[in-house]
């Protein structure tokens, strides 16, 4: 058996419970054995002393949404063939940075699913990843759902690269009966090895003011994953898709937070904090929505960064629901920055959208609309595990779960940019070499 502690530091154990001062983080072939006062604790002899003193420890952080394989058309192109080099960078991003575990809600399946099973196996370094592949009822990047190449590429190039992302469940299930709708999904999951199920009940891009499937249609998804023990979630950027999500009965509600230019109905918020549903929620800092106002697209400033959104934060948070922090991120570098599509989002500080980044904006956006310095802390741990049913492995330090924890310089409940002032991150029980992550850089080069 190998042992480890971490001794000396104030831990925040995740669960709300009051931070344990000068305590032992007793850790066993890379599971949690242990949390308690030094004082209480005997530590075996051989066990190998990591020194917290002075410092705390908190669960490693978690995001709800990410995207490792990018969207990004020309990237695509460039890489084709190549796309789990892209996801292995990505989630090596994103440990470097504190976040111990993502989901990934849509992306090219078979390089996310390969990086994820190295992960797991041990023979590749990064955040632990979940994938749902793609987001059902939508097609792939070449496509309206995303972005129209127009006259540029052929339209074999398209087909191509979108059915890699589409993976039979594409828009083409919109025009089916909810019996044939559940077959197809069915289909999908045994075939694809996802853990997690992503639909869409809105559009997407600049189709978000859309409905996609109906409400017994979107109830038939929900069922099917259900039957196959997968957590559901749905994709909803309208007062109207939202609502239909909740019916029903998706289990997660991605960016639930996004109505557009329509504020969230007061019986919805109360639906949601009634039923203690997660919604996955964009956040951003003060600082990035005012810069955003004055410098986004119409586009973005209509459905997503808007007065109406900001409301909707603030109320949920005001209301107590249950929220995810979610970045929507993928890796940046030189080539995705200075892109036409996202130059101007990813040019405000700090800048949306980014793994390894965006999370500690999402930290300190809460903050600021007044969400609790604990909540918080649990909106970026606890709370994403329960909602996607992992909360017996990960999520909170407790004895059984997985040993996965940040030791910061100083207090993240005190000041919320204590979250940047990492000084160890611990995945598994084994601490990261965070100065030699990515391994391999491609688009996070500086």
């Amino acid at each position: 058996m190998t042992l480890k502690a971490v001794v000396g530091g104030t831990v925040i154990d995740g669960t709300g419970a009051a931070p344990i001062h000068d305590s032992v983080v007793l850790v066993a072939d890379g599971r949690v054995q242990s949390v308690s006062r030094a004082a209480d604790t005997s530590v075996p002899e051989g066990t190998t002393i990591i020194d917290a003193t002075g410092r705390h420890v908190i669960p490693g952080l978690i995001d709800a949404n990410a995207h490792l394989s990018t969207w990004m058309p020309d990237v695509l192109l460039r890489h084709e063939g190549d796309y789990a080099s892209l996801v292995e960078e990505g989630a090596q991003a994103t440990l470097r940075s504190g976040v111990t575990t993502l989901f990934d809600t849509h992306g090219h399946l078979e390089s996310l699913t390969t990086v994820r099973d190295r992960i797991n196996r041990g023979d590749a370094m990064g955040s632990r990843i979940f994938v749902a592949g793609n987001i059902i009822g939508l097609d792939g990047p070449f496509s309206p759902d995303f972005f129209t190449a127009g006259s540029l590429l052929g339209s074999d190039t398209m087909q191509r690269i979108n059915s890699q992302f589409e993976n039979g469940v594409g828009s083409d299930l919109l025009r089916l009966t909810p019996d044939g709708l559940q077959r197809r999904v069915r289909d999908y999951i045994e075939r694809s090895s996802i853990d997690f199920v992503k639909y869409a009940s809105s559009g997407h891009g600049r189709q978000r003011h859309l409905i996609a499937f109906s409400e017994t249609a979107q109830r038939a998804i929900v069922e099917e994953g259900h039957r196959a023990g997968l957590t559901v979630q749905a994709h909803s950027t309208t007062v109207e898709s939202l609502r239909l999500a909740i019916e029903a009965g998706a289990d997660l509600l991605q960016h639930g937070n996004l109505t557009s230019d329509t504020e969230m109905p007061d019986e919805t918020l109360k639906t949601v904090v009634d039923r203690s549903l997660a919604v996955a929620a964009l956040m951003y800092t003060e600082k990035q929505h005012a810069w955003i106002q004055e410098n986004g697209s119409e586009w973005i400033r209509t459905f997503i960064v808007n007065e109406t959104t900001d409301q909707n934060n603030r109320r949920l948070i005001e209301a107590g629901a249950r929220l995810l922090l979610a970045t929507d991120g993928f890796a940046l570098g030189p080539r995705i920055l200075n892109h036409p599509l996202m130059a101007g989002l990813l040019k405000c500080a700090p800048p949306v959208y980014v793994l390894g980044e965006s999370h500690f904006g999402w930290l300190e956006a809460v903050i600021e609309r007044g969400m609790a310095p604990m909540d918080a802390l649990q909106a970026a741990t606890r709370n994403i595990a329960v909602a996607y049913g992992q909360a017996s492995d990960f999520g909170t330090l407790e004895p059984g779960k997985c040993a996965d924890l940040l030791i910061l310089d100083a207090d993240p409940l005190a000041d919320v940019r204590n979250y940047r002032r990492i000084a160890e991150v611990m995945k598994d029980g084994a601490l990261i070499d965070r100065a030699a992550l990515p391994t391999r850089r491609i688009l996070t080069e500086e």
